[in-house]
C-alpha cells in the first residue's frame, strides 16, 4: 500500500487464530533446565513468541490452502508437479526442477552428487547445514565475505557480498579442485544481510572465466531483490520480478530451502540450466527422496510453493516484512542492547558480544542471552555464534567470528503488538545484563552441535 504515512501495516487480514501459550518464569526455569539450556529442545508449546527460525513457520494464505485442495496426489506425473515446475522455470529460467522435502536435502543431493574428499566450494557464507553437508563428504566450504561483513556495527548496504578479488585469487590457485562455487542470498549467517547485482554479476564473470558451475543458494531471494531495489544505484525502477530474474540469468542453477521465501512449511527444490548433473541427481533423489515428480512431497505441498514463490515476490509484502525487521532492531538499540548494522530482510541479529562483554567466548555469551531471553520473555531466539560455528583444533577453542542471537520473525505470525510487548521486556532485561553468566557444554555431539547440545551454567 503506497502512502506517505510512517505506519506500515500488516498488508493482509487475518482469518484464523491460535492462542500463544503462556508461562511463568518460574516454569520457564524448570522448563529450560530439562532441555539442557538448548532452545531446539524446548516443546513449542511452551514457547510464547517463536523467533527460533523464519524456516517452514509462515502463516500460509487463503490462495495456498485453497490451492492445496485441487492436488492430484498421484504417484508419478502429477499435474501439481506440471503447475510448480513451471512456475519455477517461468520465475528463474531453469529447465530442470527437481523437487525435495526442504533445503537441506536438495544440499545432500547435490553435495552427494559433485564432492569428493579434497574439493573446495567457496561462498560468501556457508549456512550451518549446507556447510555440514559439504564436509560430510570430505571436502572444505570456504568462506570468502567481504571484510565489511565482519563488522557487525558497520552500517554497509551489502555486508553479504563476496570478496571478489579473493574469490578470483581463490579460484585461480584451485579451480581444479572446485566443482562449483555459490553464493548464498541473503547470507544468513552473517546476518541476513544482501548481495548486490553488481557483486552477483562480478562472481558470475569470475565463476565462468574458471570454468566453475555457479550455484546460488536462493532460500531467501525474494528478500534480495528488495533489497537491491532499495539500496542499488540505478535498480530503484526495476520491478522485484525483474531484479529477480537478472539475479537468476547469473547462475547456473539454485537450490532452495522453500520454507522461507516460498512461503511454505516445508519443500525444496535444486533447479539446473543444463542436464549436466540432472540423470544424476535424478537417481540419487529416486533413491533418498522419492519419485522426481513429487521428490519427498505431498502434491499439496507443490501447490502451495508454486502459489507462495508468487506471494513471496510481493513488493507490499516485502516493505512490510523488511519495516518489521527495522522496527524490532530501532526498539532494541533505544533499550541500549546492539543489534548487527543494518537489519536484515528476515530477522534482527544481537551482537551478543557487544551485549555481554562480561562473558568470554568460550562460555558462548550468544547461548546465555538466548536462554534469558526465554525465561524472561517466553522467546525463543537463536544462537549463531561459537555454538553453532566454533570448534576446536588441537585441543584449542577456535570461537566464532561473531556472536550473534537471531530473532527471526515468521512470515505473517505476529503483529505489531506483539513486537512492543518483546521491546517492553526487553529493555529491562538489559538494565540487568551484567547478572548474566556462561555456559558450557554437558553434551557435545560432533556435527551440527546447536541442534542437540545440551550445556549447564557456569556458578
Amino acid at each position: 500500500m503506497k502512502t506517505n504515512r510512517k505506519t506500515i501495516i500488516e498488508p493482509f487480514r487475518i482469518k484464523v487464530v491460535e492462542p500463544l501459550p503462556q508461562t511463568t518464569r518460574t516454569q520457564r526455569e524448570t522448563l529450560l533446565k530439562e532441555a539442557g539450556y538448548n532452545l531446539f529442545l524446548v516443546k513449542a508449546k511452551n514457547v510464547t513468541f517463536d523467533f527460533l527460525t523464519d524456516s517452514g513457520t509462515t502463516a500460509m494464505s487463503a490462495a495456498q490452502w485453497g490451492a492445496m485442495m485441487v492436488a492430484d496426489e498421484v504417484y508419478a506425473g502429477s499435474t501439481s508437479f506440471e503447475r510448480f515446475e513451471k512456475k519455477i522455470q517461468e520465475i528463474m529460467g531453469y529447465k530442470f526442477v527437481l523437487p525435495t522435502h526442504q533445503g537441506r536435502a536438495a544440499e545432500k543431493l547435490l553435495f552427494t552428487s559433485l564432492l569428493k574428499k579434497g574439493d573446495l566450494v567457496p561462498s560468501n557464507n556457508h549456512f550451518d547445514t549446507t556447510r555440514a553437508n559439504i564436509e560430510y563428504q570430505g571436502a572444505e566450504a570456504v568462506d570468502l565475505v567481504i571484510e565489511e561483513g565482519k563488522d557487525p556495527q558497520l552500517n554497509y548496504p551489502f555486508k553479504g557480498n563476496i570478496n571478489l578479488q579473493k574469490l578470483e585469487d581463490f579460484c585461480k590457485q584451485y579451480a581444479s579442485h572446485i566443482p562449483c562455487g555459490m553464493i548464498t542470498i541473503t547470507n544468513n549467517t552473517g546476518g541476513g544481510q544482501p548481495v548486490s547485482m553488481e557483486n552477483l554479476r562480478g562472481a558470475s564473470e569470475i565463476y565462468k572465466r574458471y570454468k566453475i558451475p555457479f550455484i546460488l543458494d536462493v532460500c531467501r531471494f525474494a528478500e534480495n531483490s528488495y533489497f537491491i531495489k532499495e539500496r542499488e544505484k540505478g535498480m530503484a525502477d526495476k520491478s522485484i520480478r525483474e531484479i529477480v530474474k537478472m539475479t537468476f540469468d547469473l547462475a547456473d542453477g539454485c537450490m532452495m530451502s522453500a520454507k522461507k521465501d516460498a512461503m511454505v512449511n516445508i519443500g525444496g527444490f535444486i533447479a539446473l540450466k543444463n542436464d549436466e548433473w540432472v540423470e544424476k541427481l535424478r537417481s540419487l533423489l529416486i533413491l533418498t527422496e522419492g519419485f522426481p515428480t513429487y521428490g519427498g512431497l505431498a502434491a499439496r505441498d507443490l501447490e502451495a510453493m508454486a502459489v507462495g514463490l508468487e506471494e513471496g515476490m510481493d513488493e507490499d509484502y516485502l516493505s512490510y516484512r523488511v519495516a518489521v525487521s527495522r522496527y524490532m532492531a530501532a526498539g532494541l538499540n533505544k533499550a541500549g542492547i546492539p543489534t548487527l548494522q543494518p537489519a536484515g530482510g528476515h530477522a534482527v541479529y544481537i551482537d551478543a558480544k557487544a551485549f555481554l562483554p562480561h562473558i568470554p567466548q568460550e562460555q558462548f555469551p550468544g547461548q546465555a542471552l538466548v536462554c534469558e531471553l526465554y525465561l524472561s520473555e517466553g522467546v525463543r531466539a537463536c544462537e549463531i555464534g561459537s555454538v553453532m560455528f566454533g570448534k576446536k583444533e588441537n585441543n584449542k577453542f577456535i570461537p566464532s567470528k561473531m556472536e550473534l542471537v537471531r530473532l527471526a520473525f515468521p512470515r505473517r505470525v505476529y503483529t505489531q503488538s506483539h513486537v512492543d510487548y518483546i521491546l517492553e521486556g526487553m529493555g529491562e532485561l538489559a538494565e540487568r545484563k551484567n547478572s548474566l553468566k556462561g555456559l558450557k557444554f554437558s553434551y557435545e555431539p560432533a556435527i551440527l552441535k546447536h541442534f542437540t547440545a545440551r550445556f549447564e551454567p557456569f556458578s
